[in-house]
């Protein structure tokens, strides 16, 4: 399996069609070294505060419109 450390710069825009949510993002993306002590390989995921502050808002904006096209049997 292949790991990654990635860092986001900037979130660019978000939205979602087929049940999926896509971001456009600049991010900063290298190979993850290998771990010395033992730890199950993982891809990290890094952003600012500010940042994750940003994604939040944004999801919940799309979470939100994709609530709305539910039917009121499924929310």
């Amino acid at each position: 399996m292949k790991t990654y450390e990635i860092e986001i710069q900037r979130l660019k825009a978000i939205g979602h069609a087929d049940g999926l949510v896509e971001a456009q993002i600049d991010a900063l993306v290298q190979p993850s070294p290998r771990n010395a002590d033992g730890a199950a390989p993982t891809t990290v995921l890094r952003m600012t505060e500010a940042n994750a502050r940003v994604l939040q808002a944004l999801l919940k904006t799309q979470l939100t419109e994709l609530d709305k096209r539910k039917a009121r049997s499924q929310r």
